[in-house]
């Protein structure tokens, strides 16, 4: 049912209140509550995680192969340990006399993925701050599912979290929702802008804009097997989600043999294709895949050194192409993989992505990964690592560049 703006507005108020129960509680305690929490979703004979499995594959259109296989690898890290040493490292900061959160977070949710979900439902929750938050239209279960797993676990912590739903266009439920003290939205660019402008100090506006990640990798430093796996690890980061998530590599950059990258991870998403099926897939993209496969094939026709690996009754595509121009990528499974001659052309093809560069997948630079690892960073990338971890950020990854529980957060100071 959608909620209305007086709905909304009597949540707000209801979450005052609790709110105010909640900051009477130890941080220590709110932590280990949330903690026991994240330990059921890890747990794939939990209730929690059960019922994940089985209501987002309907509700997402997600294969329940793809959604069993994306929860164990995101949430393998997500300990009550990690937990614990995220708040310890953020919000434990030398002479801060005071920290908590706002009265009221509100949470738009945006993505169909659960796991960035579930940290953005944590997060004001670990400041103590009592949460109202909107399903997101592509994934209308996991917020309603952790919801209901805190409140089983504990019921006046359950009462400081509460799910909506209503459409975006709904301008007064919207209006309803930004009179929290804090709001949270991830989105594309033009929301989150459109959002920001509508929230006036002294609330607090935290977005989360449109990101996408690549894969860089020099097959001259991943010598015989070493090439094979890492071509498997690729395909799984981008099999996993369907490559619809910020951490989906949408190219491969590869300074050397590209042809070798190609071949060998068009083999892995097409033993993927059976292991973990596609999902659905909306008819706009199909299009958009079989138009940008066909351009492909024109251009190689045309003698431009562009090879397709996957035809059209494959659920994957891998082009070859001829140089790292940008192109656009329909997703669901569509990989590039684009040469480079040297790492300088690397950092200078991927410049004008460095704003939007959420992961970077990086391989085969040996002694030079480090100095590599700093240039990337220093594009934009939040986040490098090894392919096949993309999937797998931990909790304290910095999301946008920004710390997972310090924007949300009100702080205070008493000088001697």
């Amino acid at each position: 049912m959608s909620a209305t703006p007086a709905g909304i507005a009597a949540a707000i108020d209801r979450l005052r209140a609790t709110g105010a129960l909640l900051r009477r509680r130890s941080r220590e305690d709110v932590v280990e509550t949330l903690g026991l929490v994240l330990e059921g979703f890890r747990d794939p004979e939990s209730h929690a995680r059960k019922l994940l499995e089985s209501e987002l594959p309907p509700a997402t259109g997600f294969t329940p192969e793809v959604v069993r296989a994306g929860l164990e690898v995101a949430l393998e890290g997500w300990k009550v340990e990690a937990l614990r040493a995220l708040v310890a490292s953020e919000l434990a900061a030398p002479g801060v006399r005071f920290v908590t959160g706002f009265d009221t977070t509100a949470v738009l949710l945006g993505g169909a993925l659960p796991p960035p979900t579930l940290l953005a439902l944590l997060a004001p929750l670990l400041l103590r701050s009592a949460v109202l938050a909107k399903t997101s239209q592509h994934d209308p279960v996991t917020a309603r599912i952790f919801a209901r797993a805190l409140a089983d676990l504990d019921p006046d912590l359950g009462a400081c979290l509460e799910v909506v739903s209503f459409s975006g266009s709904d301008a007064a439920a919207t209006d309803a929702l930004l009179a929290a003290d804090c709001v949270v939205a991830t989105g594309s660019d033009e929301t989150v802008a459109s959002l920001a402008a509508r929230v006036r100090p002294p609330r607090r506006f935290v977005g989360y804009g449109h990101r996408i990640s690549v894969a860089v990798l020099r097959p001259a430093g991943l010598g015989g097997a070493a090439l094979a796996r890492t071509a498997q690890a690729l395909a799984l980061d981008v099999a996993l989600w369907d490559q619809l998530g910020c951490l989906s590599p949408v190219s491969a950059f590869v300074v050397g043999d590209a042809d070798a990258v190609a071949e060998a991870v068009a083999v892995e998403l097409a033993a993927l294709a059976t292991r973990l099926p596609r999902g659905n897939i909306p008819p706009a993209a199909a299009a958009a895949i079989a138009h940008e496969r066909g351009e492909a094939e024109m251009r190689a026709a045309a003698g431009h050194a562009v090879r397709l690996h996957g035809d059209a009754g494959d659920a994957w595509t891998v082009i070859r192409e001829s140089d790292a121009r940008l192109r656009p990528c329909p997703l669901h499974r569509f990989l590039r993989v684009q040469p480079l001659r040297s790492a300088e052309d690397l950092l200078a093809a991927l410049r004008p992505l460095g704003p939007h560069l959420a992961g970077v997948a990086l391989a085969g630079f040996g002694d030079l990964a480090q100095d590599v690892s700093a240039a990337l960073l220093d594009l934009g990338a939040s986040r490098v690592c090894a392919p096949g971890r993309l999937q797998a950020p931990p909790l304290s990854w910095h999301h946008d560049g920004l710390p997972v529980l310090l924007p949300l957060a009100r702080f205070g100071d008493v000088e001697d």
